[in-house]
Formats: C-alpha cells, sequence, structure tokens
C-alpha cells in the first residue's frame, strides 16, 4: 500500500449531537476539546477518539467535530509528507482544491481537503 488512511472525521453542525450518537452507537469516549484547524471545526467543539484494541483489532484516530456553519459530512485523511504537494497533485489530476493547508492550533499536523474528480470529499494530512 502507498500512503495510508490515518483519520477519519464526522462534522455536523451539533458536534455534541454527534458524539452521544457514536458513543453509544459503537461505545466511543473522546477528549474534547481537542486542538484543530478553525477550517475542520468550531473552536473547543472537536473531540478526538483514540483508537484502543478490542477482540485484537486496532482501529485509526479519528474525531468528531463542527459547529454552527460546519456542513455535515464524513471523510477520511490520507497521510502524505506534504499537503500542498498532495493538494497540487490531486488538482492536476482532476480533483479540486476545497480547503488547505491549514494548521492545527500546535502547528503539528497540516490537513488539506480536496473533492476527486467524482466529487467525493477526502483529506490529506502530514507534517508539513
Amino acid at each position: 500500500m502507498g500512503n495510508p488512511v490515518v483519520h477519519f472525521e464526522i462534522i455536523g453542525p451539533d458536534p455534541d449531537a454527534l458524539r452521544r450518537y457514536y458513543g453509544e452507537l459503537f461505545g466511543w469516549s473522546f477528549d474534547t476539546p481537542s486542538p484543530v484547524a478553525k477550517e475542520v471545526s468550531a473552536e473547543d467543539q472537536y473531540g478526538f477518539l483514540t483508537p484502543t484494541e478490542t477482540s485484537g483489532r486496532a482501529g485509526i484516530p479519528g474525531g468528531v467535530g463542527g459547529g454552527k456553519g460546519y456542513a455535515s459530512r464524513a471523510s477520511f485523511y490520507v497521510g502524505v509528507p506534504d499537503v500542498e504537494a498532495a493538494l497540487e497533485n490531486g488538482e492536476r489530476l482532476g480533483g479540486k482544491r476545497v480547503m488547505g493547508p491549514a494548521k492545527n492550533p500546535n502547528g503539528k499536523i497540516v490537513v488539506g481537503h480536496l473533492t476527486d474528480p467524482a466529487g467525493n470529499l477526502i483529506g490529506v494530512a502530514g507534517p508539513k
């Protein structure tokens, strides 16, 4: 496999309700608030989910957030070494940049969003 899926995200206008829903549905618990780029979620409305191993299976990390004015979506992020380069390459291949690069408040993660030629939203994440 080339670059792996490293994160998933569920965003909507009522992130508290989404976290309650997914918490009850799948037994997930969230570290809220978690730092995230304002382009992704309203400040203090994002909760990270750290995967735990269950029955010998581990998942990938994720997050649930959003807030008023954030469109509902579920997406995944692919790990890349350079977000800007990945966004440019995605555009060259027929996709459209939606957002980014954007840094989270601690500056350790850079993210971007693009749509593929069919209009599906995907994310890319990396150190720069």
